[in-house]
């Protein structure tokens, strides 16, 4: 029985379009974590240039779709201006590696804006403190804010890595082979629509539902208490 209800999935590597947004998730969390971390470093810095860039990147940035972002670094980046992120004789791997730098542009403003939420939760005094003792704005950030910002926002940012690893599904735009490149191709071939959309409804499920339960419990084993 259970042969004749899923034979709609011979012949398609579900496991293995899952696997390839598992990595795109991934890849795209560090590197969004990074570059969020800058901006909301810049967001609160002294130097007005610096934070001017960083208020306008995270304001442009948020308000442009996903999409938009994404066919940009195919069509823009990569045709117009040559950028083949080191891949320019596979395509393949060229298209991963440029989803990825749009999915860490994107989703970087929504990690420096709860990074920033954080940020703003530290007493002002002890950034005070850490200044009378001789510490730079860097030092400050580094060794006395940023500690304990991560620890205010670890659920915010569970929320923006549930959301990151929903978003990996615009990358099917510029033709990533991950899960939603894979259901499009069966719904067309197939006669299972309801069928396959539940099977990956429940594959996504399977990789957000455990992330915001664990990353919830450790964001209320770790809050910082005041």
């Amino acid at each position: 029985m259970r042969e004749i209800v899923f034979d709609f999935l011979e012949g398609y590597d579900v496991l293995g379009a899952f696997w390839m947004t598992v990595k795109l998730t991934a890849l795209s969390a560090v590197g969004s974590l990074v570059w969020g971390t800058l901006l909301a470093a810049m967001r609160v810095s002294p130097v007005p240039l610096m934070r001017g860039f960083g208020t306008v990147y995270v304001n442009i940035v948020r308000n442009i779709p996903l999409t938009v972002i994404i066919i940009f670094t195919s069509l823009g980046l990569a045709d117009i201006f040559g950028v083949t992120m080191g891949a320019s004789d596979d395509f393949k791997l060229q298209g991963f590696r440029l989803a990825v730098l749009g999915l860490v542009a994107y989703t970087a403003a929504f990690v420096c804006e709860a990074i920033r939420s954080g940020i703003n939760t530290v007493p002002l005094g002890q950034a005070e403190a850490a200044r009378a003792i001789g510490l730079g704005f860097t030092q400050t950030l580094r060794l006395i804010v940023l500690p304990q910002a991560f620890r205010a926002v670890i659920g915010p940012l569970a929320n923006v890595l549930i959301a990151l690893t929903k978003n990996t599904t615009v990358a099917a735009a510029i033709g990533v082979a991950e899960a939603a490149t894979l259901m499009k191709s069966m719904i067309e071939n197939e006669a299972q629509t309801l069928a396959i959309g539940a099977v990956f409804a429940f594959g996504f499920v399977v990789l957000t539902l455990p992330t915001g339960l664990i990353l919830g419990w450790l964001g209320k084993r770790l809050a910082v208490k005041r």
